[in-house]
Order: C-alpha cells, then structure tokens, then sequence
C-alpha cells in the first residue's frame, strides 16, 4: 500500500515516525517525489495545495487529517468520485472537549479578571455565580459538539445548542435552523462556535449576531469561544463588539489567514485570549492508528466512518 503525505504547518517526521511504527509496510511518498504518484492509492493530507490531489491517477481515498474539510473541497480538479474521511478518532474530539470547557471554565471563573488583578498586585475576590446561572449555547450539535455538552452538563452549566438542521435525540436541547436562531443566541451567556465551514456559516460571527446574544448574564456580558473555523469569523466585528462592550471576553483558536498576522490588532486586545489553532491539536500516534483502521475497512470493501458529504460541505 502506498500513501501520499502532505500537511501544511506540520512536522511530517513525526507522522512518518509514527506510520514506520504502526504499519512499518506502507510506502510513504512525498510531494518531492512526483515519479511515484502513480503508485500512490491513498492520501493523507491536510491543507493540500489545489491541483496536488489531481496528480494522483490511482487515488482512491483522502484522508482529511483534521475536521475541517474546507480547503479540499474547494480544489474543483479533484475528481467528484473520490471519497474523502475526516479523520475525527475519540483523540481528536476529546482535545477540542478538553479546550472548549477550559475556556468556559477561563470565563465563568473570572481568570481574566484574576489575571489583570495579579498583574497590578490587587488581592481581592469577585462575586462567583454557580455554573447552573450561566447557559452555554453551542453552534454545532455533531460529534465535537456533542462531546463538549456531556462533559459541560455535569458541571453544572445550562447546555443548549443551535444547528442548521434538526438534531433530535440529543441529551440536550438544540434549535436548529433560522427559527430557531434567535431564541437560541437570546439565552446564551457563553456562545462555543464548533461549526463546519460550509457557505452558510461563512461570516456567521458577525457584530449583528453578536448582539443577538443574552446581555444580563453573570459575567458582565456575553463571552464568545471559536473553535471551529477562521472564516466564520468577521475580525474587525469582534473588534467592535469587545471595544463596545457588545462582548465582555473571546477566545479564538482560529482565524483567516493563518497564522494570525503580527500586526493584527487582535494580539494585545486585553479582553480577547488566542491559542494558535491547537484546540483539536492532532497526534501522530492516536491518528495514524485511526486512519489505519478506517483503510483496512476500506480494503475490505466495508463502509468507513465520516465520510464527507461534499453536498453539505462536511
């Protein structure tokens, strides 16, 4: 079996290391090596460049090596026949849990305020809510989203979600659709963006949603969590709505473009906390096991798990 290797951002000799560990038979070409393209049956890739995918005349798989699927589906010279798998194994969604209620936790508990006080040598405590004051409202109700409401539950926190179409059967209540975006974005104190970048969702954090959210909660204001994409993101909106008090607090993991440029006046906003696009940061390791897995069903002839629908755009 061979596979081609491409990610951009990433350090490739930790996926070839874990690959010669795991299934030390598999071939592994690089970009370097177009003579051997024909050989290659499988792709592995993130943030391909556009037109790299369609040198391939054997490809029979790509494998998505994230959840965000957006910079191959907009490479038209992809033939429409192959299948593309979004690598989500139970590593990749517990890190994004894991991130998402840090940073509902970094809020509700006040520690940029606790920080900005340690800094001016301020000892003084603030009034505390109970996680059941607060609701969190999550934008996405699939499998990230769906992991981050079951670890916010127990926690005490209100969890309500917002899709774009119907999600019936969750163990939390979800709106979906235009109908049910207002009354979704009215109650939520802490709004977690974990949505597929899709055309529909391109731009959705605008100053106009923004408004849209709970203004008398216990934090002052509404706080706004990115985790899903850059693009759904409009900077300078959330800019306007930290500078105006529209929002009381951020946390942005990504951003459009990557990484996020040094003159940008996002930096050293005080109320807005960055992390560089590592909320679902991937393992070598945990991965290449998953993406093993999901091939040997392939080369079975069964169905492999997450499968992009190219119509939905995830």
């Amino acid at each position: 079996m061979t596979i081609l290797l491409y990610a951009t951002g990433w350090d490739i000799s930790l996926w070839r290391a874990a690959i010669k560990m795991l299934a030390p038979g598999l071939s592994v070409v690089t970009t370097d090596e177009p003579d051997r393209f024909a050989d290659v049956r499988y792709a592995w890739v993130w943030k391909p460049p556009a037109g790299l995918l369609a040198q391939l005349p054997n490809l029979e798989v790509i494998v998505n090596l994230g959840a965000g699927v957006d910079a191959i589906l907009g490479d038209a010279s992809i033939p429409p026949q192959i299948p593309i798998i979004r690598a989500l194994d139970p590593n990749i969604t517990m890190r994004m849990t894991e991130w998402v209620v840090l940073q509902v936790l970094y809020h509700h508990r006040q520690m940029p305020a606790y920080l900005a006080q340690q800094r001016a040598r301020i000892w003084q405590d603030l009034p505390q809510k109970a996680a059941s004051a607060l609701t969190v409202g999550i934008m996405g109700a699939g499998t990230l989203g769906q992991s981050a409401a079951r670890i916010l539950q127990p926690l005490g926190f209100n969890v309500l979600g917002w899709s774009r179409t119907a999600k019936p059967g969750l163990a939390f209540p979800v709106n979906h659709g235009d109908a049910g975006l207002g009354a979704f974005l009215s109650a939520t104190d802490i709004l977690v963006c974990l949505l597929p970048l899709t055309a529909e969702t391109t731009g959705i954090l605008s100053y106009d949603l923004l408004r849209r959210l709970k203004r008398d909660g216990p934090l002052g204001g509404p706080v706004l969590i990115n985790g899903g994409r850059g693009k759904e993101q409009v900077g300078n909106d959330i800019l306007r709505a930290l500078n105006d008090g529209t929002l009381a607090g951020a946390t942005l993991d990504v951003f459009d473009p990557e990484p996020l440029p040094a003159n940008s006046p996002l930096w050293l906003h005080p109320k807005l906390t960055i992390t560089p696009h590592v909320a679902a940061d991937s393992d070598p390791e945990a991965m290449t096991a998953y993406v093993l897995a999901q091939l040997k069903r392939h080369e079975a002839g069964q169905p492999m798990n997450n499968v992009v629908d190219r119509a939905r755009g995830y």
